[in-house]
């Protein structure tokens, strides 16, 4: 059997009373999370479909947007690159990245495509039905060509850069190539949560996070058991030749193949799951964070965990604050 990690209560608040201040990059989609909340009291008599009564109506940044959000309320400087469209959702993710704290200038405008846009209308905090509107086509080389110029910028004065993939066209192969070489040469951690449609241009990363059935179909592997999961975890880091690979696997928590070869069993933390929605955002924001902050990758795998514990006890697209994580690691 693999270890199960455990860490020292001192040590982890030591890690995260460093993470105020610290400088990252986030490279990625931006979206924006639509949520119409409502009650279903009856069945539409035009079709058998529920008939939501309409309360309220929130919005969140999405997707690299909400990697961001979760680094700003955990102390954290960043700085956004991605892509929006000219319309009312791009000018409303440009805005509220501003609102709270965050560089923005490594935004672009894209008049060509629209802004992603995920639509989820909600009863009784239960999913009805989502409809996202987006364009996923590659970027232009043009546009390309300008992300990956803001990006290097960015990445100078950063310690480290997280690359948020949700196979919206930002990150074409020679946006990521450029980006990883850059932040290699300055000795800068770089983490990825990937897709499996630009899987081949995430080599050489000190850390990728694929969830269980996107590590399954990269590798062609079942996982039903620990030793097809520690091939599949080998497969990865080797066809890749990345340092780390972080399995996130749900109700059965994370799996950890470092540097060494260990592959280490990290059990979820969460008490109640309500809603997944962005869980994988606050595990690689605060992995990357607590790697900046000093801590090791077991370290921050294990805060990492901690902070997708709580999120995931929550509805919607949500983040962790700071002394949520600290209460969460010590209580």
């Amino acid at each position: 059997m693999s270890p199960v990690f455990d860490m020292d209560t001192n040590r982890l608040r030591q890690i995260t009373e460093r993470f105020k201040g610290r400088r990252l990059v986030v490279l990625g989609d931006l979206m924006l999370d639509e949520f119409i909340w409502g009650e279903v009291r009856r069945i539409s008599p035009e079709a058998p479909v529920p008939v939501v009564e309409v309360r309220r109506q929130s919005c969140h940044l999405g997707g690299a947007g909400n990697v961001v959000s979760n680094l700003l309320e955990l102390g954290a400087t960043a700085a956004v690159v991605g892509v929006v469209g000219d319309d009312e959702a791009g000018e409303r993710i440009r805005l509220r990245c501003a609102e709270a704290g965050a560089d923005t200038s490594g935004i672009l405008t894209d008049p060509s495509r629209p802004t992603t846009v995920k639509t989820r209308i909600l009863a009784h905090s239960q999913q009805v039905v989502r409809f996202d509107r987006e364009d996923r086509k590659d970027l232009s080389a043009d546009r390309a060509t300008v992300i990956r110029a803001l990006a290097e910028a960015a990445i100078d004065s950063a310690e480290a850069v997280i690359i948020s993939d949700y196979e919206k066209g930002t990150l074409t192969g020679l946006v990521l190539k450029a980006v990883i070489e850059r932040a290699q040469q300055q000795g800068k951690f770089v983490l990825v949560d990937p897709k499996i449609r630009n899987w081949p241009h995430y080599r050489g990363v000190d850390v990728l996070t694929p969830n269980q059935s996107e590590a399954e179909v990269a590798t062609g592997i079942e996982i039903v058991d620990e030793a097809s999961l520690k091939l599949a975890a080998i497969g990865i880091r080797d066809s890749l030749d990345c340092r780390n690979v972080l399995i996130t696997r749900g109700e059965r928590g994370m799996s950890l193949l470092d540097g060494e070869g260990r592959l280490t069993q990290i059990p979820t933390m969460a008490r109640e799951v309500f809603d997944v929605t962005g869980a994988g955002d606050t595990v690689i924001a605060t992995l990357a964070l607590a790697l900046a902050a000093g801590a090791n990758i077991e370290e921050a795998s294990i805060i990492a965990n901690h902070a997708a514990g709580v999120v995931v006890g929550k509805v919607g697209t949500a983040t962790v604050s700071l002394s949520e994580l600290v209460s969460a690691m010590t209580g």
